[in-house]
């Protein structure tokens, strides 16, 4: 038998940098230490970090200061889920909860609205009605849901009435502030515990 002439086939490698190329820098070629025993265990306690101090008015998830008459801060979207399904926003809010009901609307939110063109002009002048009351905002730009989630942080007095789900898991992770949502075409509110009117999920 003949013998076998093809070369053989060694394994590639990847081509290395030499450790003498000039292109690697002194601090590069030195190997890094690791940190002495001590500063290892140092690192290793539990460090103390600051807890938010919440209002004693809580109880559990429930606020035992929101009272009549309560003031339900309406989002863009709420409005026009209502006028969907025609319900009366006030009407609505006072049937869900059994009392006087305020709506309070930022300059924010009319801002969107508004800039939804002449498609939502009956949401638009929904909004301007007498029984709104209107709420300055201070700040620079005109993103609702940061607004609201702003505000109610700050002060724990209001409701906010939303249907986005966003705004609604970032309103959770606040305590002590209640949500008005749709639900079988009426307004239901969770995190409230004397809300009569309201249907059983």
């Amino acid at each position: 038998m003949g013998k076998d002439k093809r070369t053989k086939k060694y394994a590639a490698m990847k081509r290395m940098i030499s450790l003498r190329d000039a292109r690697i820098q002194d601090k590069d070629r030195q190997k890094k230490k690791a940190p002495p025993k001590w500063k290892q265990d140092k690192e290793a306690k539990i460090k103390e970090r600051e807890v938010p101090q919440y209002s004693s008015a809580l109880f559990f998830k429930y606020n035992t200061q929101l009272g009549p008459p309560y003031y339900v801060l309406v989002d863009t979207n709420f409005v026009n889920f209502s006028i969907k399904n025609k319900i009366d926003l006030v009407q609505g809010m006072m049937d869900c909860l059994y009392a006087k009901c305020i709506p309070c609307i930022t300059d924010c939110v009319m801002a969107e609205i508004e800039k939804l063109g002449r498609k939502y002009n009956v949401a638009l002048r929904t909004v301007k009605d007498e029984r709104f009351e209107r709420l300055p905002c201070l700040h620079q730009g005109t993103y609702a849901d940061d607004c609201l989630v702003q505000r109610v942080t700050q002060h724990k007095c209001y409701i906010v009435a939303t249907c986005d789900r966003d705004l609604k898991r970032r309103i959770r992770k606040i305590p002590g502030v209640p949500i008005m949502f749709l639900s079988q075409k009426r307004y239901t509110i969770e995190r409230m515990p004397d809300a009569f009117g309201a249907p059983k999920l």
